[in-house]
This record gives C-alpha cells, structure tokens and sequence, in this order.
C-alpha cells in the first residue's frame, strides 16, 4: 500500500467518526432544501424569477451550500488542529509528506460535498419535481470550480488561524456571509439590481449565478466562470503564502 493511499485510508476513517462535520457538509443542505420545499408559496410559479418556481432555485442554491460547509466551516479546524498539535511537524520527519495529509483532507471533504449536492439534486427531483441540469457538463464545471473556491477560501481560513478554536470561530463568522452570497436568504436572481451585479463579482455570488443557469440548460457565462476561477487563484495564491506547518 502506498503512503498516500494509507494516509487517504486512515484520515477517512477520522473524518467518519466526526458526525459534526458529516451533518453539516451532508445532511444540512438536504433539510433545509426540505424546508423550503414546505413553505407552498415557494412550489409556485414565481413571476419575478422568469416563471420558474422558487424551490427550483434553491437546489443549486443548496447544492453550493454543501461545498461551502465543506471548505469553509469544517476543513479549516481539521488543518489547524494538525498544526496546533504539531502532527504536521511530526509527519515531517516520517516518508509521508504534510502535503499527502493535506490532499488527502481536501478530498475527503470535497467527497463529502458532492455526496451531498447529490443527495440534494435527487432530493429536489423526487421530492419537489426539479428538473435534473439541463446543460450537465456546464454544471459540473461550476460545480467544480466552486467547490476549488470554497475549499481554497477554508485553505486560506487555517493558513491564518494557529488553533482549532481560532479557525472555528473565524468560520463561523464567514459563513454567513457566504451563505448570503451564495443566495441562502435571498435568491441571486431575486436581489435588486445593483446589488445583483456586486454579488456576482464575489466568488460564491458568481457561483449561484453559474449553477443556475447550467441548471436552466445554459451554458454558465464565461464572466461567471471567470469570477470563480479568479477568486479560487487568488486564495489559493494567499493560502500558499500564509500557510505554516508549524
């Protein structure tokens, strides 16, 4: 067995036992696209969305909420506290590289998170009668670039916070406002105009906009993907920079 594949192996079997972690990147997204689905207003026709329904909306919504949960609210305390108790410094002095640890952790997570944007796509198509993605490859795209921009956002998160008390409360304050952008509280779509146009600039904004409209059976605008992309770059590019193993 290679070093990487016992790593992946071993943290696999860590990440199982943390249900904290496992409800929030799994279950969360899936119940609250259950409440939205009970509100009727919201299986209705609505004219200020195109004719689309509001719950329609939200399935991307909450598929891009799992891959938030997944990058900013659990990944930073996992690499923090590898740091804070100096298992990173340890590794170093073993074969296994830090960064096989690191890797195996961002695969785990974004794992979890596709498991659960799965979990919210069959959810709405069972449940409500959301239509599956029109445009899949377009789908899978933004999916993918915005779970790169969550995860690199978490990266960046832990590069900044030496402890795991430190980089749970720093994701707990981010996390609103991601969840904001992304269109938890208000549909992009839905947001005034001006407003609308800031959102978009933002990564998680960007993203909404991108899934939304892979979902409608588009391709997702190229500024879009740009946005994501950019903002996935940039963070990556500070996590590098900040980032300490010890």
């Amino acid at each position: 067995m290679s070093a990487a594949t016992a790593v992946l192996k071993a943290e696999f079997r860590l990440f199982v036992r943390e249900p904290y972690n496992l409800f929030w990147i799994v279950v969360f997204p899936t119940v609250l696209l259950v409440i939205f689905g009970l509100i009727p207003s919201f299986r209705e026709p609505n004219s200020g969305l195109g004719g689309d329904r509001i719950i329609d909306v939200y399935v991307p919504v909450n598929v891009l909420l799992a891959m938030i949960m997944a990058g900013i609210l659990a990944l930073p305390p996992v690499l923090s506290g590898y740091r804070e108790h100096g298992i990173l410094r340890r590794m170093s002095t073993t074969p296994v590289r830090s960064v096989t640890l690191l890797a195996a952790q961002i695969v785990l997570h974004f794992a979890a998170a596709l498991g659960s944007a799965l979990l919210v796509i069959a959810i709405g198509r069972l449940a409500y009668d959301v239509a599956l993605p029109g445009h899949l490859s377009g789908y899978l795209l933004a999916l993918l670039l915005g779970a790169l921009g969550a995860l690199a956002l978490g990266a960046a998160v832990a590069a900044v916070t030496p402890t795991t008390r430190a980089a749970t409360v720093a994701g707990s304050v981010i996390i609103f406002p991601a969840m904001f952008l992304a269109g938890v509280w208000i549909p992009v779509q839905a947001m005034p105009d001006v407003l609308q146009r800031i959102v978009e600039y933002l990564p998680f904004g960007a993203a909404a906009q991108a899934l939304n409209q892979a979902a409608a059976g588009g391709w997702p605008d190229w500024t879009n993907l740009g946005v994501i992309a950019a903002w996935a770059v940039a963070l990556i590019t500070a996590a590098v920079r900040w980032f300490r193993w010890e």
